[in-house]
């Protein structure tokens, strides 16, 4: 007969093994499934509001949520992704007829004088020399341009994961709140501190993660406008550029605009690109001190250095999926230390 303690240590090493044989055979899937579950709680007060206006029945709610989840956004992203592949040869054969028309000192030349010398010791601290740099922005302008065939072997995958994405959206809808009840009853803490962590957790969501997505998407829509009263051509891949670069702190939105600008004063088109850069100065970037602030006015405050950190340490170490992961580490360490010191620290 084995002891107590022979037990519990038997059992210890039962739920480590069995988390991490779960961990292996839910990998493949980690991705779309946090990305459903930050969702599924992001909305689920529209869920709930939804449920009970139709008498309680959580199937049919989840249901009218996916399908206003794929026609506001999976479709329009579907159509954006074939608009892209399109798009991006002719930008890659745009600004690489521009870097052979002037070359790199030329655009160093319509610089601001304050950023001359920086993108001057840039260019001469490059390993192979300008000349090298330039033949080969040439020579490799039409093999980024061929590679982009590559990009569609990844359809198929992607599909893959946007269905498990859908899935597993559908079931944390309806099942989420008996999941997190089941949780609450099982896992070691005190009655009720599962539920706090994750509304520290939906505040992150909606303070953070949309707030920067919010703000991306509104002066990427400004940008657009700007692009094409500019003239700029391939204008639709250059505002995705602009939303994914918007979403990186310390860059943001208004770097593509500007560097656009500079691109169409280069070419002959000064007036348009003089505009363009003052209308990234003065409009795309001051939306960022704008609709953030608005957003996330009366929500869970975190810093903006702790932001700035935990999204790139997200990116580097998850990959896309950490621009969601990095804020709720943090938010997981914030709930967990402040519930530690309510209950605990005073002892």
């Amino acid at each position: 007969m084995a002891t107590a303690t022979t037990a519990r240590a038997a059992l210890f090493v039962l739920v480590v093994l069995s988390l991490g044989l779960l961990g292996v055979l839910l990998g493949p899937f980690a991705s779309a499934f946090f990305i459903a579950a930050v969702l599924a709680g992001a909305v689920h007060p529209w869920m709930e509001g939804l449920s009970r206006r139709l008498g309680g029945r959580r199937r049919v709610a989840a249901a009218v949520l996916l399908v206003g989840l794929f026609v506001v956004v999976l479709v329009p992203l579907a159509w954006l992704g074939s608009v892209l592949v399109r798009q991006l040869i002719g930008a890659v054969n745009w600004v690489r007829e521009a870097l052979q028309r002037v070359g790199l000192p030329g655009l160093v030349y319509y610089l601001p004088g304050w950023a001359r010398p920086l993108a001057e010791s840039a260019i001469a601290g490059l390993p192979h020399g300008l000349e090298e740099l330039q033949s080969f922005a040439a020579r490799e302008g039409g093999r980024a341009a061929a590679a982009v065939g590559g990009i569609l072997g990844f359809a198929g995958s992607f599909l893959f994961q946007t269905a498990m994405f859908l899935i597993a959206f559908f079931f944390f809808l309806v099942d989420g709140p008996r999941l997190v009840a089941w949780g609450n009853a099982v896992l070691p803490l005190n009655r009720g501190q599962l539920y706090e962590l994750l509304g520290d957790f939906r505040q992150v969501t909606v303070s953070v993660l949309l707030s920067t997505l919010a703000t991306a998407g509104v002066q990427t829509v400004l940008a657009l406008v700007g692009y094409l009263v500019a003239g700029v051509p391939n204008a639709v891949f250059f505002a995705f550029v602009t939303f994914v670069l918007g979403l990186v702190p310390a860059v943001g939105a208004s770097v593509v605009v500007v560097a656009l600008g500079v691109l169409q004063y280069v070419t002959g088109h000064t007036l348009a690109g003089i505009g363009l850069v003052l209308y990234g100065l003065l409009v795309v970037g001051m939306m960022d001190n704008v609709v953030k602030p608005l957003l996330m006015r009366g929500r869970l405050a975190i810093h903006g250095a702790v932001i700035f950190f935990s999204l790139l340490g997200g990116l580097a170490a998850f990959g896309p999926v950490g621009l969601a992961a990095g804020p709720l580490v943090v938010a997981f360490f914030i709930a967990a230390v402040r519930m530690y010191g309510r209950d605990f620290g005073r002892n």
